[in-house]
Protein backbone atom coordinates (compact mmCIF):
# COMPACT_ATOMS: atom_id res chain seq x y z
CA UNK A 1 0.00 0.00 0.00
CA UNK A 2 1.83 3.25 -0.71
CA UNK A 3 2.32 6.06 2.07
CA UNK A 4 -0.08 8.31 -0.27
CA UNK A 5 -2.75 5.64 0.76
CA UNK A 6 -2.41 5.65 4.21
CA UNK A 7 -2.04 8.96 4.54
CA UNK A 8 -5.18 9.98 2.71
CA UNK A 9 -6.98 8.05 5.77
CA UNK A 10 -6.16 10.95 8.21
CA UNK A 11 -8.93 13.61 9.60
CA UNK A 12 -7.79 17.10 8.88
CA UNK A 13 -6.56 17.47 12.76
CA UNK A 14 -4.16 14.99 12.57
CA UNK A 15 -2.87 15.43 8.69
CA UNK A 16 0.78 15.95 7.73
CA UNK A 17 2.56 19.71 8.17
CA UNK A 18 4.00 18.87 5.12
CA UNK A 19 4.61 16.18 2.85
CA UNK A 20 6.34 15.27 -0.49
CA UNK A 21 4.51 14.03 -3.67
CA UNK A 22 7.59 12.57 -5.24
CA UNK A 23 7.70 10.52 -2.07
CA UNK A 24 5.54 8.00 -1.88
CA UNK A 25 6.98 4.66 -1.19
CA UNK A 26 4.98 0.98 -0.82
CA UNK A 27 4.61 0.36 2.90
CA UNK A 28 4.52 -3.38 3.37
CA UNK A 29 3.88 -2.83 6.79
CA UNK A 30 3.79 -0.43 9.78
CA UNK A 31 5.10 -0.78 13.30
CA UNK A 32 5.86 1.51 16.55
CA UNK A 33 8.57 -0.83 18.01
CA UNK A 34 12.06 -0.18 16.30
CA UNK A 35 13.30 -3.78 17.18
CA UNK A 36 10.82 -5.05 14.93
CA UNK A 37 10.91 -3.05 11.53
CA UNK A 38 11.51 -5.07 8.06
CA UNK A 39 12.43 -3.88 5.35
CA UNK A 40 9.05 -1.98 3.42
CA UNK A 41 8.24 -0.47 7.18
CA UNK A 42 6.69 2.63 8.22
CA UNK A 43 7.65 3.31 11.84
CA UNK A 44 5.36 5.26 13.72
CA UNK A 45 7.57 7.30 16.68
CA UNK A 46 4.85 7.28 19.63
CA UNK A 47 5.79 9.61 22.15
CA UNK A 48 4.82 7.79 25.73
CA UNK A 49 5.29 8.37 29.64
CA UNK A 50 8.60 5.99 30.11
CA UNK A 51 10.11 6.18 25.93
CA UNK A 52 10.23 7.88 23.08
CA UNK A 53 10.02 6.54 19.76
CA UNK A 54 12.42 9.48 18.03
CA UNK A 55 15.27 8.00 20.58
CA UNK A 56 15.13 5.27 17.35
CA UNK A 57 14.14 6.36 14.72
CA UNK A 58 17.93 5.94 13.43
CA UNK A 59 17.67 2.13 14.31
CA UNK A 60 14.68 1.87 12.48
CA UNK A 61 16.41 2.99 9.16
CA UNK A 62 18.94 0.91 9.30
CA UNK A 63 16.49 -2.27 9.55
CA UNK A 64 14.95 -0.72 6.55
CA UNK A 65 11.92 1.66 7.24
CA UNK A 66 10.86 2.82 4.04
CA UNK A 67 9.54 6.46 5.77
CA UNK A 68 8.93 7.43 9.03
CA UNK A 69 5.47 9.16 10.92
CA UNK A 70 6.85 11.60 13.55
CA UNK A 71 6.14 14.70 15.87
CA UNK A 72 9.23 16.11 15.70
CA UNK A 73 11.00 16.80 11.87
CA UNK A 74 14.16 17.88 13.17
CA UNK A 75 15.36 14.66 14.94
CA UNK A 76 13.80 12.98 12.04
CA UNK A 77 15.42 14.53 9.26
CA UNK A 78 18.72 14.39 10.96
CA UNK A 79 17.98 10.78 11.64
CA UNK A 80 17.62 10.36 7.70
CA UNK A 81 20.62 12.24 6.89
CA UNK A 82 22.85 10.10 9.68
CA UNK A 83 21.73 7.14 7.91
CA UNK A 84 21.70 8.13 4.14
CA UNK A 85 18.33 6.29 4.08
CA UNK A 86 16.46 8.84 2.06
CA UNK A 87 13.32 7.83 3.70
CA UNK A 88 10.38 10.49 3.48
CA UNK A 89 9.79 11.73 7.43
CA UNK A 90 5.94 12.46 7.67
CA UNK A 91 5.46 15.11 11.01
CA UNK A 92 1.78 14.69 12.42
CA UNK A 93 0.72 17.05 15.61
CA UNK A 94 -0.34 13.46 17.14
CA UNK A 95 1.38 10.18 15.75
CA UNK A 96 -0.57 7.84 18.50
CA UNK A 97 -3.70 9.47 17.35
CA UNK A 98 -2.51 9.67 13.43
CA UNK A 99 -1.11 5.83 13.70
CA UNK A 100 -5.02 4.35 14.19
CA UNK A 101 -6.32 5.81 10.96
CA UNK A 102 -3.87 4.56 9.29
CA UNK A 103 -3.68 1.31 10.85
CA UNK A 104 -7.42 0.74 10.04
CA UNK A 105 -6.67 1.53 6.45
CA UNK A 106 -3.68 -0.60 6.29
CA UNK A 107 -5.71 -3.40 7.33
CA UNK A 108 -8.52 -2.50 4.91
CA UNK A 109 -11.11 -1.70 7.92
CA UNK A 110 -11.83 -5.06 9.68
CA UNK A 111 -13.98 -3.70 12.00
CA UNK A 112 -16.38 -2.64 9.22
CA UNK A 113 -16.65 -6.45 8.53
CA UNK A 114 -17.89 -7.08 12.53
CA UNK A 115 -20.25 -6.83 14.44
CA UNK A 116 -18.49 -4.83 17.62
CA UNK A 117 -19.75 -4.52 21.26
CA UNK A 118 -17.64 -2.50 23.44
CA UNK A 119 -17.82 -2.10 26.96
CA UNK A 120 -16.80 0.30 28.92
CA UNK A 121 -16.70 1.50 33.15
CA UNK A 122 -14.45 1.26 35.98
CA UNK A 123 -15.77 -1.67 36.88
CA UNK A 124 -17.46 -5.09 35.76
CA UNK A 125 -15.85 -4.74 32.18
CA UNK A 126 -14.15 -7.88 32.18
CA UNK A 127 -16.86 -10.13 33.96
CA UNK A 128 -19.73 -8.61 31.61
CA UNK A 129 -17.48 -9.00 28.75
CA UNK A 130 -17.16 -12.44 29.49
CA UNK A 131 -21.24 -13.05 29.81
CA UNK A 132 -21.71 -12.10 26.45
CA UNK A 133 -19.00 -13.66 24.99
CA UNK A 134 -21.00 -16.84 26.32
CA UNK A 135 -24.49 -15.34 25.51
CA UNK A 136 -23.51 -14.77 21.83
CA UNK A 137 -21.31 -18.32 21.22
CA UNK A 138 -24.69 -19.82 22.41
CA UNK A 139 -26.47 -17.57 20.08
CA UNK A 140 -24.14 -19.81 17.47
CA UNK A 141 -21.93 -16.51 16.39
CA UNK A 142 -18.38 -17.17 15.67
CA UNK A 143 -17.02 -14.91 18.66
CA UNK A 144 -13.68 -13.52 19.21
CA UNK A 145 -13.12 -10.86 23.14
CA UNK A 146 -10.39 -8.51 23.62
CA UNK A 147 -10.27 -7.72 27.05
CA UNK A 148 -7.65 -7.14 30.33
CA UNK A 149 -7.21 -10.67 30.51
CA UNK A 150 -6.61 -12.39 27.09
CA UNK A 151 -6.95 -11.83 23.28
CA UNK A 152 -9.42 -14.67 22.25
CA UNK A 153 -11.03 -15.75 19.51
CA UNK A 154 -11.36 -19.41 17.31
CA UNK A 155 -8.52 -22.00 18.76
CA UNK A 156 -6.39 -18.60 19.04
CA UNK A 157 -5.72 -17.12 23.01
CA UNK A 158 -2.97 -14.35 23.29
CA UNK A 159 -2.07 -12.86 26.31
CA UNK A 160 -3.57 -9.46 27.09
CA UNK A 161 -0.92 -6.55 27.49
CA UNK A 162 -3.57 -3.19 27.81
CA UNK A 163 -7.60 -3.67 28.36
CA UNK A 164 -7.76 -1.71 24.82
CA UNK A 165 -4.83 -2.49 22.83
CA UNK A 166 -2.88 0.58 20.48
CA UNK A 167 -4.49 0.78 17.52
CA UNK A 168 -2.04 -0.78 15.27
CA UNK A 169 -2.40 -4.47 17.59
CA UNK A 170 -5.80 -4.01 17.70
CA UNK A 171 -6.39 -3.24 13.75
CA UNK A 172 -4.44 -6.19 13.71
CA UNK A 173 -6.32 -8.56 15.63
CA UNK A 174 -9.67 -7.70 13.96
CA UNK A 175 -8.63 -8.73 10.41
CA UNK A 176 -7.02 -11.48 12.04
CA UNK A 177 -10.49 -12.78 13.51
CA UNK A 178 -12.18 -12.02 10.18
CA UNK A 179 -9.98 -14.03 8.70
CA UNK A 180 -10.70 -16.65 11.16
CA UNK A 181 -14.16 -16.73 10.45
CA UNK A 182 -15.33 -14.37 13.39
CA UNK A 183 -18.37 -12.05 12.76
CA UNK A 184 -18.89 -10.79 16.33
CA UNK A 185 -16.28 -9.38 18.86
CA UNK A 186 -16.70 -8.23 22.27
CA UNK A 187 -13.94 -5.48 23.13
CA UNK A 188 -13.60 -3.94 26.71
CA UNK A 189 -12.93 0.10 26.05
CA UNK A 190 -10.91 1.93 28.70
CA UNK A 191 -10.44 5.29 29.52
CA UNK A 192 -7.16 5.29 27.91
CA UNK A 193 -8.29 3.68 24.79
CA UNK A 194 -10.48 6.34 24.28
CA UNK A 195 -8.70 9.19 25.19
CA UNK A 196 -5.55 8.13 23.15
CA UNK A 197 -7.32 7.19 20.08
CA UNK A 198 -7.08 3.71 20.34
CA UNK A 199 -10.29 2.75 19.07
CA UNK A 200 -10.58 5.48 16.10
CA UNK A 201 -11.92 3.19 13.02
CA UNK A 202 -14.24 1.34 15.37
CA UNK A 203 -17.78 1.69 14.85
CA UNK A 204 -19.70 -0.44 17.63
CA UNK A 205 -23.77 -1.66 17.22
CA UNK A 206 -23.67 -1.94 20.76
CA UNK A 207 -21.96 0.50 23.31
CA UNK A 208 -22.32 -0.32 27.10
CA UNK A 209 -21.32 1.49 30.27
CA UNK A 210 -21.05 -0.45 33.31
CA UNK A 211 -20.10 2.39 35.92
CA UNK A 212 -17.90 5.15 36.38
CA UNK A 213 -16.50 5.69 39.82
CA UNK A 214 -13.01 7.34 40.46
CA UNK A 215 -9.65 5.53 38.71
CA UNK A 216 -7.24 6.63 36.45
CA UNK A 217 -7.14 10.40 37.65
CA UNK A 218 -3.41 9.97 37.80
CA UNK A 219 -4.11 10.12 33.92
CA UNK A 220 -7.42 11.74 33.30
CA UNK A 221 -6.32 14.48 35.96
CA UNK A 222 -9.88 14.65 37.77
CA UNK A 223 -13.48 12.90 37.83
CA UNK A 224 -14.51 15.17 34.65
CA UNK A 225 -12.29 14.53 32.53
CA UNK A 226 -12.62 10.96 33.22
CA UNK A 227 -16.21 10.87 32.92
CA UNK A 228 -15.69 12.42 29.20
CA UNK A 229 -13.47 9.93 28.25
CA UNK A 230 -15.49 7.14 29.05
CA UNK A 231 -18.18 8.98 27.09
CA UNK A 232 -16.73 8.81 23.98
CA UNK A 233 -17.73 5.97 23.58
CA UNK A 234 -21.25 6.74 23.11
CA UNK A 235 -20.50 10.26 21.27
CA UNK A 236 -17.96 9.17 19.00
CA UNK A 237 -18.13 5.38 18.37
CA UNK A 238 -21.36 4.21 18.17
CA UNK A 239 -22.63 3.03 14.35
CA UNK A 240 -25.36 4.89 13.34
CA UNK A 241 -28.27 3.24 14.70
CA UNK A 242 -26.36 1.44 16.91
CA UNK A 243 -27.37 0.75 20.90
CA UNK A 244 -26.54 2.44 24.19
CA UNK A 245 -26.73 0.29 27.02
CA UNK A 246 -26.35 2.17 30.19
CA UNK A 247 -26.93 1.26 34.12
CA UNK A 248 -29.10 3.80 35.42
CA UNK A 249 -28.46 2.57 38.94
CA UNK A 250 -24.72 4.31 38.37
CA UNK A 251 -24.18 8.19 39.70
CA UNK A 252 -23.07 8.95 36.53
CA UNK A 253 -26.04 7.38 34.74
CA UNK A 254 -27.74 10.75 33.48
CA UNK A 255 -24.65 12.06 31.98
CA UNK A 256 -24.11 8.38 29.77
CA UNK A 257 -27.64 8.41 28.81
CA UNK A 258 -27.52 12.24 27.62
CA UNK A 259 -24.53 11.36 25.64
CA UNK A 260 -26.28 8.64 23.95
CA UNK A 261 -29.38 10.78 23.06
CA UNK A 262 -27.16 13.08 21.33
CA UNK A 263 -26.09 10.93 19.29
CA UNK A 264 -29.46 9.28 18.49
CA UNK A 265 -28.76 6.29 19.80
CA UNK A 266 -31.58 3.60 20.71
CA UNK A 267 -31.29 3.40 24.33
CA UNK A 268 -31.60 -0.03 26.72
CA UNK A 269 -31.40 0.79 30.29
CA UNK A 270 -30.81 -1.52 32.70
CA UNK A 271 -31.10 -1.51 36.70
CA UNK A 272 -31.02 -3.75 39.53
CA UNK A 273 -33.76 -2.20 40.95
CA UNK A 274 -37.46 -4.01 40.74
CA UNK A 275 -39.60 -0.68 40.53
CA UNK A 276 -37.50 1.45 38.48
CA UNK A 277 -38.44 2.83 35.33
CA UNK A 278 -36.30 0.49 32.62
CA UNK A 279 -35.88 -1.43 29.84
CA UNK A 280 -34.28 -4.55 31.80
CA UNK A 281 -35.21 -5.11 35.14
CA UNK A 282 -33.40 -7.75 37.69
CA UNK A 283 -36.78 -8.88 39.61
CA UNK A 284 -35.16 -11.41 42.31
CA UNK A 285 -31.80 -13.17 43.21
CA UNK A 286 -30.29 -15.39 45.42
CA UNK A 287 -26.90 -15.29 45.69
CA UNK A 288 -24.68 -18.17 47.53
CA UNK A 289 -21.12 -19.20 47.31
CA UNK A 290 -21.82 -22.31 44.48
CA UNK A 291 -23.24 -19.43 42.10
CA UNK A 292 -26.61 -16.96 41.92
CA UNK A 293 -30.22 -17.42 40.59
CA UNK A 294 -31.43 -14.66 39.40
CA UNK A 295 -34.83 -13.39 37.72
CA UNK A 296 -34.63 -10.70 35.26
CA UNK A 297 -37.34 -8.96 32.99
CA UNK A 298 -36.38 -8.07 28.95
CA UNK A 299 -38.35 -6.38 26.66
CA UNK A 300 -39.24 -9.69 24.91
CA UNK A 301 -40.31 -11.30 28.55
CA UNK A 302 -38.98 -12.31 31.76
CA UNK A 303 -36.12 -15.32 32.05
CA UNK A 304 -34.35 -17.35 34.96
CA UNK A 305 -31.31 -17.52 35.11
CA UNK A 306 -28.28 -19.58 36.99
CA UNK A 307 -25.65 -17.98 36.50
CA UNK A 308 -21.58 -19.63 38.19
CA UNK A 309 -20.02 -15.96 38.83
CA UNK A 310 -20.14 -15.61 42.16
CA UNK A 311 -20.71 -11.66 44.09
CA UNK A 312 -23.70 -9.53 44.39
CA UNK A 313 -21.87 -7.00 42.37
CA UNK A 314 -22.24 -9.23 39.42
CA UNK A 315 -26.05 -8.92 39.47
CA UNK A 316 -24.98 -5.47 38.13
CA UNK A 317 -22.76 -6.96 35.34
CA UNK A 318 -25.34 -9.55 34.80
CA UNK A 319 -27.94 -6.90 33.83
CA UNK A 320 -25.89 -4.94 31.59
CA UNK A 321 -24.87 -8.63 29.77
CA UNK A 322 -28.51 -8.90 29.31
CA UNK A 323 -28.90 -5.81 28.33
CA UNK A 324 -26.21 -5.97 25.35
CA UNK A 325 -28.20 -9.30 24.55
CA UNK A 326 -31.73 -7.98 24.25
CA UNK A 327 -30.07 -5.20 22.24
CA UNK A 328 -28.19 -7.21 19.74
CA UNK A 329 -31.84 -9.12 19.64
CA UNK A 330 -30.17 -12.86 20.43
CA UNK A 331 -33.02 -15.39 21.40
CA UNK A 332 -33.94 -16.22 24.79
CA UNK A 333 -32.42 -19.52 25.52
CA UNK A 334 -29.18 -18.41 24.28
CA UNK A 335 -29.05 -15.54 26.77
CA UNK A 336 -30.08 -18.67 29.49
CA UNK A 337 -27.86 -21.09 28.22
CA UNK A 338 -25.00 -18.61 27.80
CA UNK A 339 -25.45 -17.39 31.64
CA UNK A 340 -25.39 -20.58 32.47
CA UNK A 341 -22.15 -21.85 31.17
CA UNK A 342 -19.99 -18.68 31.56
CA UNK A 343 -16.62 -19.68 32.14
CA UNK A 344 -14.55 -18.68 35.56
CA UNK A 345 -13.51 -15.56 35.21
CA UNK A 346 -9.97 -15.58 36.05
CA UNK A 347 -9.20 -13.38 38.79
CA UNK A 348 -13.12 -12.15 39.19
CA UNK A 349 -14.44 -13.29 42.75
CA UNK A 350 -12.06 -16.52 42.11
CA UNK A 351 -12.09 -19.07 44.95
CA UNK A 352 -8.88 -20.93 45.43
CA UNK A 353 -8.64 -24.67 46.10
CA UNK A 354 -11.94 -25.16 48.12
CA UNK A 355 -11.51 -27.48 51.19
CA UNK A 356 -14.15 -28.59 53.57
CA UNK A 357 -13.41 -27.51 56.97
CA UNK A 358 -10.68 -24.97 55.89
CA UNK A 359 -10.74 -21.51 55.38
CA UNK A 360 -12.31 -19.61 51.77
CA UNK A 361 -9.82 -17.66 50.27
CA UNK A 362 -11.52 -15.88 47.51
CA UNK A 363 -8.80 -13.72 44.62
CA UNK A 364 -10.11 -10.44 43.03
CA UNK A 365 -9.15 -8.18 40.83
CA UNK A 366 -10.50 -4.77 43.22
CA UNK A 367 -8.37 -2.21 42.40
CA UNK A 368 -11.02 0.62 42.77
CA UNK A 369 -12.17 1.93 46.36
CA UNK A 370 -15.96 1.43 44.68
CA UNK A 371 -14.70 -1.63 43.49
CA UNK A 372 -13.32 -2.79 46.60
CA UNK A 373 -16.54 -1.84 48.43
CA UNK A 374 -18.45 -4.05 46.39
CA UNK A 375 -16.09 -6.68 46.39
CA UNK A 376 -16.20 -6.56 50.04
CA UNK A 377 -19.80 -6.27 50.87
CA UNK A 378 -20.49 -9.02 48.66
CA UNK A 379 -18.13 -11.24 50.35
CA UNK A 380 -19.40 -10.09 53.89
CA UNK A 381 -22.66 -11.80 53.80
CA UNK A 382 -21.51 -15.22 52.36
CA UNK A 383 -18.77 -15.65 55.56
CA UNK A 384 -19.79 -17.10 58.57
CA UNK A 385 -16.80 -16.32 60.35
CA UNK A 386 -14.35 -13.49 60.02
CA UNK A 387 -13.50 -11.42 57.25
CA UNK A 388 -9.75 -11.25 56.64
CA UNK A 389 -8.63 -8.90 53.65
CA UNK A 390 -5.58 -8.19 51.96
CA UNK A 391 -4.91 -5.46 49.76
CA UNK A 392 -2.46 -2.93 48.10
CA UNK A 393 -1.74 0.30 45.97
CA UNK A 394 -0.06 0.59 42.76
CA UNK A 395 2.69 2.71 42.33
CA UNK A 396 3.23 5.13 39.70
CA UNK A 397 -0.86 5.38 39.85
CA UNK A 398 -3.57 7.67 41.41
CA UNK A 399 -2.15 8.96 45.06
CA UNK A 400 -5.69 9.89 45.82
CA UNK A 401 -7.37 6.53 46.07
CA UNK A 402 -5.01 5.30 48.03
CA UNK A 403 -6.65 6.35 51.84
CA UNK A 404 -10.36 5.60 49.74
CA UNK A 405 -9.27 2.18 49.33
CA UNK A 406 -7.82 1.70 53.12
CA UNK A 407 -11.40 3.25 54.09
CA UNK A 408 -13.18 0.85 51.76
CA UNK A 409 -11.67 -2.02 52.95
CA UNK A 410 -11.99 -1.07 56.87
CA UNK A 411 -16.25 -0.87 56.60
CA UNK A 412 -16.37 -4.32 56.09
CA UNK A 413 -13.28 -6.47 57.19
CA UNK A 414 -11.99 -7.92 60.71
CA UNK A 415 -8.61 -7.93 60.24
CA UNK A 416 -6.78 -6.09 57.01
CA UNK A 417 -3.11 -7.00 55.97
CA UNK A 418 -2.39 -3.74 53.84
CA UNK A 419 0.43 -4.60 51.50
CA UNK A 420 2.37 -3.82 48.03
CA UNK A 421 0.38 -5.03 44.93
CA UNK A 422 2.87 -3.00 42.08
CA UNK A 423 4.85 -0.52 43.53
CA UNK A 424 6.72 -0.16 40.25
CA UNK A 425 9.51 2.65 40.41
CA UNK A 426 7.63 4.06 44.11
CA UNK A 427 8.82 3.28 47.40
CA UNK A 428 6.63 0.52 48.56
CA UNK A 429 6.97 1.79 52.43
CA UNK A 430 5.61 4.96 50.64
CA UNK A 431 2.49 3.94 49.42
CA UNK A 432 1.42 2.10 52.51
CA UNK A 433 1.78 5.09 54.42
CA UNK A 434 -1.04 6.76 52.30
CA UNK A 435 -2.81 3.80 52.45
CA UNK A 436 -2.95 4.14 56.12
CA UNK A 437 -3.96 7.66 56.58
CA UNK A 438 -7.36 5.83 55.64
CA UNK A 439 -6.91 3.34 58.78
CA UNK A 440 -7.08 6.04 61.20
CA UNK A 441 -10.04 4.30 62.62
CA UNK A 442 -8.34 0.98 63.42
CA UNK A 443 -5.70 -0.15 65.64
CA UNK A 444 -2.28 -1.13 64.02
CA UNK A 445 -0.69 -4.07 65.32
CA UNK A 446 2.71 -6.48 64.97
CA UNK A 447 1.62 -8.69 62.49
CA UNK A 448 2.13 -11.77 65.47
CA UNK A 449 -0.72 -9.91 67.64
CA UNK A 450 -2.95 -9.78 64.13
CA UNK A 451 -5.18 -12.56 65.05
CA UNK A 452 -5.76 -11.86 68.59
CA UNK A 453 -6.82 -7.97 68.10
CA UNK A 454 -10.23 -7.76 66.58
CA UNK A 455 -10.43 -4.48 64.46
CA UNK A 456 -6.62 -4.53 63.83
CA UNK A 457 -4.76 -4.12 60.92
CA UNK A 458 -0.83 -4.69 60.16
CA UNK A 459 1.43 -3.52 57.22
CA UNK A 460 3.47 -5.66 55.47
CA UNK A 461 5.66 -4.80 52.76
CA UNK A 462 6.19 -8.07 51.24
CA UNK A 463 2.96 -9.13 49.52
CA UNK A 464 3.41 -13.33 49.75
CA UNK A 465 4.58 -13.03 53.39
CA UNK A 466 1.22 -11.32 53.40
CA UNK A 467 -1.26 -13.69 51.95
CA UNK A 468 0.82 -16.10 54.20
CA UNK A 469 0.31 -14.44 57.11
CA UNK A 470 -3.94 -13.67 56.31
CA UNK A 471 -4.20 -17.05 56.00
CA UNK A 472 -1.98 -18.78 58.69
CA UNK A 473 -4.44 -17.18 61.41
CA UNK A 474 -7.68 -17.22 59.24
CA UNK A 475 -9.88 -20.49 60.78
CA UNK A 476 -12.65 -22.71 59.42
CA UNK A 477 -15.48 -20.34 58.43
CA UNK A 478 -13.46 -17.80 58.33
CA UNK A 479 -12.95 -15.84 54.55
CA UNK A 480 -9.63 -14.56 53.17
CA UNK A 481 -9.62 -11.60 50.47
CA UNK A 482 -7.03 -11.05 48.36
CA UNK A 483 -7.45 -7.98 46.54
CA UNK A 484 -6.07 -5.92 43.57
CA UNK A 485 -3.94 -8.29 41.19
CA UNK A 486 -6.52 -10.86 40.57
CA UNK A 487 -5.40 -12.61 37.34
CA UNK A 488 -1.79 -10.79 37.11
CA UNK A 489 0.54 -13.34 37.61
CA UNK A 490 3.21 -10.65 37.68
CA UNK A 491 4.35 -8.08 40.28
CA UNK A 492 6.32 -5.39 39.25
CA UNK A 493 8.80 -3.72 41.40
CA UNK A 494 10.75 -0.97 39.98
CA UNK A 495 11.54 -1.46 36.40
CA UNK A 496 11.12 -5.30 36.59
CA UNK A 497 8.30 -7.72 36.04
CA UNK A 498 8.87 -10.50 38.61
CA UNK A 499 6.57 -13.83 38.30
CA UNK A 500 3.78 -13.89 40.92
CA UNK A 501 0.43 -14.87 41.32
CA UNK A 502 -2.13 -14.17 44.24
CA UNK A 503 -3.43 -17.75 43.07
CA UNK A 504 -0.56 -19.74 43.33
CA UNK A 505 0.38 -18.24 46.65
CA UNK A 506 -2.88 -18.56 48.32
CA UNK A 507 -2.77 -22.07 46.82
CA UNK A 508 0.48 -22.80 49.20
CA UNK A 509 -0.01 -21.02 52.15
CA UNK A 510 -4.10 -23.28 52.22
CA UNK A 511 -1.58 -26.31 51.73
CA UNK A 512 0.75 -25.18 54.48
CA UNK A 513 -2.55 -24.13 56.55
CA UNK A 514 -4.02 -27.64 56.39
CA UNK A 515 -0.54 -29.00 57.23
CA UNK A 516 -0.28 -27.29 60.55
CA UNK A 517 -3.87 -28.28 61.60
CA UNK A 518 -2.88 -31.67 60.66
CA UNK A 519 0.16 -31.44 62.44
CA UNK A 520 -2.07 -30.03 65.37
CA UNK A 521 -4.47 -33.28 65.70
CA UNK A 522 -1.55 -35.78 65.42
Amino acid sequence: MRLSTLLDALPRQLAPEAADPAADPVVRGITYDSRKVSPGDLFVALVGAVSDGHDYLDAALELGAVALLVEDGTRAEAAVAATGSGAPVVVVPNSRRAMAPMAARFYGEPADELDLVGITGTNGKTSTSYLVESILARAGRATGLIGTVAIRYASETLRAVNTTPESLDLQQVLRAMRTHGVDAAVMEVSSHGLELGRVHGCRFQVGAITNITQDHLDFHGDMDSYRRAKLRLFREHLAPGGTAVVNIDDDSAEQSLAAAREVGARLIRTTRQPDREAELRLLHAEVRLDGTRARVELPAGELELVFPLLGDFNLENLVVACGIAAALELPPQAIVEGVQHCPQVPGRMEVVAPAPDSPTVIVDYAHTPDAVEKLLDAVRPLTSGRLITVFGCGGDRDRAKRPLMAQAVAKSSDRIVATSDNPRTEDPEQILRDVESGLSGRERVDPEALDAREGAYTLTVDRREAIELAVSVARPGDTVVLAGKGHEDYQIVGRHTYPFDDREEAGRALAEWRRARQEEGS
